[in-house]
C-alpha cells in the first residue's frame, strides 16, 4: 500500500470527483441527437429535459449516468483509499460525504459549463445510494406517490428531499448524528436548488408531466 496524508486524499479525491460530477451527461447525450438541451424546454441539462424534449430513453439514460456519477464517488471511492493507501478506516463516511458533496456541486456548478448545471436531483440520489441506502427507498416511494398524484416532477422532488431528510434521523441518528444532519443539509440544498420551480409553482406557470402524446 502506499501512505499519503489523509489530508492529500480528502484534497485529490474531492477534485476528482467534483470534476466527475461536472460531466454534463444531458447536454451530451442530447447532442447525440443534434440538440442542444439548453436551448429547448426549461434549458436545463438534467434527466427531466432531456426526458420531456429528446426522448423518454435518453431521458432514463441520462438519469442512470447522473445517479452513477454521485454513487461512484461517494461508494467506491472511499473504498479505493482505504485498500490502496492506508486510509483510515474510521474516517471512510467523513471521505463518502465529501465525494459525495463535491460530485453534486460539480452536477450543480459545472467548470465545463461556466458553472451553469443541473439540480443535482440524480446526482443527489446516487450519493445516498452510497451513504444512506436506507433512504434511498424512501425518497423513491414518495417521489413516485407525489408525482402520480400532482404530475409536477418539481414537487414530487422536493416532497421527496423532505422525506429523505426527515427519515434519516429516524434510520441513522442512534448510530451517528454526521449523518443525519449531513443528509438534511444535502436535501435542503436540492430544495433551494429548485428555487425557481417553487416560485413558478406559485404563480401558477409551472408546466404538468403529460403521460399522452403530445398534441
Amino acid at each position: 500500500m502506499i501512505k499519503i496524508s489523509p489530508m492529500l486524499i480528502y484534497i485529490l479525491a474531492g477534485i476528482v470527483s467534483y470534476l466527475l460530477g461536472a460531466i454534463p451527461f444531458g447536454l451530451i447525450v442530447a447532442r447525440f441527437k443534434g440538440v442542444d438541451i439548453r436551448k429547448i424546454g426549461s434549458g436545463n441539462i438534467g434527466a427531466t429535459n432531456v426526458f420531456r424534449s429528446v426522448g423518454k430513453g435518453l431521458g432514463i439514460f441520462t438519469f442512470i449516468c447522473d445517479m452513477f456519477k454521485g454513487f461512484v464517488p461517494a461508494l467506491i471511492f472511499p473504498l479505493a483509499a482505504i485498500s490502496a493507501f492506508e486510509f483510515p478506516d474510521e474516517q471512510k463516511f467523513p471521505l463518502a460525504l465529501v465525494c459525495g458533496c463535491a460530485a453534486i456541486a460539480g452536477h450543480n456548478w459545472p467548470v465545463y459549463l461556466r458553472f451553469k448545471g443541473g439540480k443535482g436531483i440524480a446526482t443527489s440520489a446516487g450519493v445516498l445510494l452510497g451513504i444512506a441506502p436506507g433512504c434511498v427507498g424512501i425518497g423513491i416511494a414518495v417521489w413516485m406517490v407525489v408525482f402520480l398524484l400532482s404530475r409536477y416532477v418539481s414537487v414530487a422532488s422536493i416532497v421527496a428531499a423532505v422525506a429523505v431528510g426527515a427519515s434519516s434521523w429516524w434510520l441513522y441518528f442512534k448510530d451517528s448524528k454526521l449523518r443525519p444532519v449531513a443528509l438534511t443539509i444535502l436535501a435542503a440544498l436540492a430544495i433551494w436548488r429548485h428555487k425557481s420551480n417553487i416560485l413558478r409553482l406559485i404563480n401558477g406557470t409551472e408546466n404538468r408531466f403529460e403521460f399522452g402524446k403530445k398534441k
